[in-house]
């Protein structure tokens, strides 16, 4: 342990700091103990070490470091006098031995213990004190890389866990070759981990990815990441190294996709290979850095029993529902961000016979299937010239010619909405889709608005016309204050009368407050109406449980 001051080259303050193990580094990057800036200063520029004989000063640049005026390449032992000067930098180190084991806990400590005394006003920076967790990680990382170089490894020929094995046994031959170096409080182990996860892995997210109650994963900043666990936010205390390094994980990300994340393309849509979805934005947009957002889907798929369990529909709104998927009524899930919608969407589309060919549309594959005969296709993102985009909206034109018995696209949000009605109302029942609002009566709305957004210059009450004639059923899914997911309405639609689009609650969710631990409360139930396809399947001599509509 050892103590070091430095006075930056305004000679307006001092940067006091307790070096604890027996290495300190000196130059811009970010992983050295004192960092300084300026474009003298190079990332490694120089080194303090202790050993048994005292303090020594190592030049690690092209001869920028002095020690008292004059330029050396290593120097010491160092007295406290000594001032090593860098880039305009002074620095002076020391060791107070009687100190050994305790902590600054003021400026006139750091003047004491080092032997300096100044008069202008001393600043203690927290920042520069031993509490980068990362600075080991990084060091190991770098001579990952330097080796990897050195033995010309090429990575492009290996297989993912190959790859994985290799890294893996060049981590350990790093930190062994290291073992003197390390402070007695690093976890080697861990300290091996981390280094693969950054190497070959999301870094610190493989963490959170996991553990499976972590629903939502959102990275703010490098060091600022928050989860989501039963419905409820909560600051994680795993944080990235650097920006860089949520870059490196990001473009992980993407790359396999086929995809681009840089300065004139600074945001991607993207999913992981368990069908997670991704959303990136890196600066010039992101003003803190480059933020991640990512919406875990369950390793496990889910059921109609499963999300019974979960509180989120009652058995007569499954039994209705699946009804309504079997015989080819066509259903929009509408919801907020968040609220379950595709989630719910997997939930009913198994609903869809074995036998029928399915086509699935969306901007990220996520939907996840169960039936044999699936065709599933993916939006396309311009490429560096910003050409060859293929926007949902043709890919839902064209799997009108793919001969598709169901059509299942994963969100409506513009153009495509008119393209889908169109699907609804020519003879492909049976259609589901998702989309942004907050009540059944707001999605008409929302629809009028997408179906606007095609271009197609036209009159309210033609696209009312278009919307009562293709949609069927809304299933109304929310997310409520105690981070729960619930259906509070499955709507039909009966028709128009005038401009006003015709439609009646056949389930409801009655929300009764909250219980002492702050969850909802409250109860489903059916309204008492019946729709009216159930009605042209008992006139057709189906068997029918009308029982699930008693209120």
């Amino acid at each position: 342990m050892f103590d070091v001051v430095v006075k930056t080259k305004d000679g307006k303050k001092i940067k006091g700091l307790r070096c604890p193990i027996n290495d300190c580094g000196i130059g811009k990057a970010r992983d050295n103990l004192i960092q300084l800036r300026g474009w003298k200063v190079q990332p490694y520029h120089a080194e303090i070490q202790r050993n048994a004989e005292g303090l020594f000063i190592e030049d690690k640049s092209d001869g920028g470091t002095l020690v008292n005026g004059e330029v050396i390449k290593r120097y010491g032992p160092l007295r406290s006098r000594d001032v090593i000067s860098i880039a305009g930098f002074h620095i002076t180190a020391g060791i107070d031995e009687s100190a050994e084991g305790a902590y600054v806990e003021d400026v006139d400590d750091v003047k004491t213990m080092i032997g300096v005394q100044h008069h202008a006003e001393i600043e203690v920076d927290e920042s520069l004190f031993q509490k980068d967790r990362f600075m080991w990680r990084n060091r190991v990382h770098e001579e990952l890389l330097h080796l990897m170089d050195l033995r010309r490894t090429d990575i492009g020929t290996m297989s993912e866990e190959q790859l994985k094995h290799h890294v893996e046994k060049l981590i350990k031959e790093i930190i062994a070759e290291m073992e003197g170096k390390f402070p007695d409080d690093v976890n080697k182990e861990q300290l091996a981990v981390d280094v693969l996860n950054e190497a070959v892995g999301l870094g610190p997210l493989e963490e959170l990815l996991a553990r499976d109650e972590i629903t939502e994963i959102m990275v703010n900043k490098f060091d600022e990441i928050y989860i989501e666990m039963a419905g409820k936010l909560t600051k994680s205390d795993v944080v990235f190294s650097s920006d860089d390094a949520v870059m490196s994980a990001i473009e992980r990300i993407v790359s396999p996709l086929g995809r681009r994340i840089d300065e004139s393309s600074p945001l991607v849509d993207a999913r992981l290979k368990d069908g997670s979805r991704v959303n990136a934005i890196i600066p010039p947009l992101a003003l803190r850095g480059p933020c991640l957002t990512i919406r875990k889907f369950s390793k496990k798929k889910l059921t109609a029993d499963d999300i019974v369990k979960f509180d989120a529909i009652n058995q007569a709104m499954v039994t209705f529902l699946q009804m309504a998927v079997i015989h080819h009524k066509n259903i929009i899930i509408s919801g907020g961000t968040g609220s379950g919608k595709t989630t719910l969407l997997n939930v009913l589309s198994n609903f869809i016979p074995p036998t029928e060919r399915i086509v699935t549309v969306e901007d990220a594959a996520e939907i996840q299937l169960v039936q044999p005969h699936i065709v599933s296709l993916e939006a396309r993102p311009p490429n560096m010239e910003g050409k060859g985009a293929i926007p949902i909206r043709d890919l839902v034109k064209n799997c009108l010619r793919m001969r598709p018995d169901r059509i299942v696209v994963g969100e409506c949000r513009g153009g495509e909405a008119l393209d889908m009605l169109q699907a609804m109302n020519t003879g492909h029942d049976g259609s589901l889709t998702t989309a942004h609002a907050n009540t059944p009566r707001d999605l008409i709305a929302r629809l009028e608005v997408m179906v606007m957004m095609s271009g197609m210059d036209l009159p309210s009450k033609a696209i009312r016309d278009q919307v009562a004639s293709a949609v069927d059923i809304v299933v109304q899914q929310t997310r409520f204050s105690d981070g729960s997911r619930k259906v509070v309405n499955i709507t039909e639609i009966t028709g128009t009368e005038g401009d006003i689009v015709q439609m009646q609650d056949i389930f409801k969710f009655q929300q009764e407050g909250f219980d002492d631990d702050g969850k909802i409360k409250g109860y489903f139930h059916a309204t008492g109406r019946v729709p009216e396809f159930y009605e042209d399947l008992r006139q057709r001599g189906l068997s029918v449980d009308m029982s699930i509509f008693d209120n």
